[in-house]
């Protein structure tokens, strides 16, 4: 059985200072903040909530108890997933109008989409869990406890401003301008200023060069958990960014912190589908920060749940969903035919479902437009089901950092001009995953060379391996072309062959319910 660091205690977070009163949400408990924090053996609990907030929706199986009253009760990484992927030519949705996501799938949305909503609010109540936890973890809050006890709510602190800092990046990713608070800001009717983006990324920045010695090392670390691989992909993953949020160039720095998660010692996995099959836990050769999803008991109808059910048919004659390790298919969506056309025959990722599908969308909502995605299952190594998708949801981890990507990020930051690692070091990255990706036919058909190592190259590499993965709107903005008749796909802006749309959508508005509450805050361009 998969192991998780996820014990549930139920606990009072009195911590958001909200500027409005749909962040400012209290579950229904006697249990006190002070009543939790009197035990030193509640901190791990309470970690343990910062961890699974990502996936889950409430306090009870399947989001019972939720944690937020305010939206339509879908979990983070649900919406992190639509956000980053539904607008772009790796999704095409089938339930438009009953998922309400026809928007962000023609990049048309505004600052009362109820998606745009739904990510907003829960970045922000995951920020502040976090702050509430590190406001009861400050020295002075445990000296009482012994040296062993207060060692470990040290790391735990570690821990938790790891996870803020990771919201704290979707926020700047997603939203740029923002409100910001943390645990030094008062409890009450505190009203958080705007934040720039530079502002954000540099209070990132400073928090993860702060801790990252206070974290494990890879072997160290408890599955599930942060370790310093965690804090280096994620900084290299926001210098890579850095000049679309700060017009400033990092990619020297994208390089460093890509060279430290590497020499923490993670190797490629020789599979590449067992990354997302339901024992991905096993895979800590290669994913450096997964979150963990457990039909058991973290059980979440959103993150790995949502893209494997959503990605089998439930009209087909031809697909069965057993081969997936589902009961039945939900038929949400499918992929466009423009990243179909990125694959060779020979690699190996390139996992589609075609039988009584045709490649390009005519009608983008009609199930049998557009190919399924297998790349992600809820079978276990054996080709069993993992679980009952029905009662308990999906059993696959969402590894939201792998080695792969790191390789990709040092490729492409040497090609955009940084320093420390030359061409032939990020050749030899690029082309391990290649091998993977051909196998017997990589000499003849996939091995790459330096005269194609540019930028053309990485836009589409990237979409070869990390599709379904979020990453995918980031990518498509830092290469100007999410927004741009740069490159055009099916559907793109409404129309079947693709056009551009505003720039003011490379970035997500803040939410009306939000602006109206803060006078901070404002939108520039909604």
């Amino acid at each position: 059985m998969k192991k998780i660091i996820y014990i549930f205690l139920f606990i009072g977070f009195m911590g958001w200072s909200s500027c409005t009163d749909d962040l400012d949400q209290y579950p229904n408990t006697e249990t006190t903040s002070k009543d939790v924090y009197a035990n030193a053996e509640n901190y791990k609990a309470v970690l343990a909530k910062l961890y699974v907030s990502f996936v889950t929706t409430g306090q009870e199986k399947g989001g019972g108890n939720p944690d937020l009253s305010s939206n339509m009760g879908q979990d983070y990484m649900r919406c992190f997933f639509n956000l980053q992927e539904c607008g772009t030519d790796e999704v095409a949705s089938t339930w438009l109008e009953g998922d309400k996501v026809t928007d962000l799938t023609y990049l048309s949305w505004d600052a009362n989409d109820p998606w745009v909503s739904d990510m907003y609010y829960r970045i922000f109540y995951n920020i502040a869990l976090c702050n509430e936890f590190l406001r009861n973890a400050k020295d002075e809050s445990i000296a009482h406890f012994t040296e062993s006890e207060q060692a470990n709510i040290r790391l735990y602190r570690a821990e938790a401003r790891f996870i803020r800092a990771l919201a704290y990046y979707h926020a700047l990713d997603l939203f740029r301008n923002m409100p910001f608070v943390t645990e030094n800001d008062p409890v009450g009717t505190y009203i958080p200023p705007r934040y720039t983006a530079t502002q954000i990324f540099e209070f990132i920045e400073s928090e993860l060069t702060d801790i990252e010695e206070a974290l494990p090392n890879r072997t160290e670390c408890e599955y599930g958990r942060t370790s310093k691989g965690a804090a280096y992909a994620l900084l290299a993953k926001m210098y890579l960014n850095a000049e679309v949020y700060t017009n400033k160039k990092y990619y020297t720095e994208c390089i460093t912190y890509c060279n430290y998660a590497i020499a923490e010692g993670y190797t490629l996995e020789a599979e590449y589908q067992k990354l997302f099959n339901a024992d991905n836990h096993k895979r800590t050769n290669e994913i450096i920060f997964t979150l963990p999803v457990d039909a058991s008991h973290t059980v979440s109808w959103g993150s790995t749940t949502y893209i494997i059910c959503g990605a089998v048919s439930n009209t087909s004659d031809y697909q069965v969903p057993a081969d997936y390790g589902v009961v039945s298919g939900w038929g949400m969506f499918r992929v466009r035919g423009d990243i179909p056309d990125l694959f060779d025959a020979e690699d190996g990722r390139g996992m589609f479902f075609t039988e009584g599908q045709t490649k390009d969308l005519e009608v983008l909502d009609n199930q049998s437009n557009g190919y399924f995605v297998e790349k992600w299952t809820n079978l276990t190594d054996d080709g069993n089901a993992a679980s009952n998708t029905v009662d308990g949801g999906a059993n696959t981890d969402f590894p939201l950092f792998r080695l792969a990507d790191v390789y990709l990020m040092l490729a492409e930051a040497v090609v955009r001009g940084g320093t420390g690692a030359t061409s032939t070091d990020a050749l030899g990255y690029v082309n391990l995953l290649r091998e993977r990706a051909y196998g017997d036919d990589y000499e003849t058909k996939g091995k790459e060379s330096l005269a194609n190592m540019n930028l053309d190259f990485f836009i589409e590499e990237r979409a070869r391996e990390l599709y379904w993965e979020g990453t995918r709107r980031t990518d498509l903005i830092r290469f100007g072309q999410f927004t741009t008749n740069a490159y055009t796909w099916q559907w793109k802006g409404g129309v079947k062959n693709g056009t551009a749309v505003d720039n003011k959508y490379n970035i997500y508005p803040i939410p009306e319910t939000d602006l109206t509450a803060n006078p901070n805050l404002y939108n520039e361009d909604y």
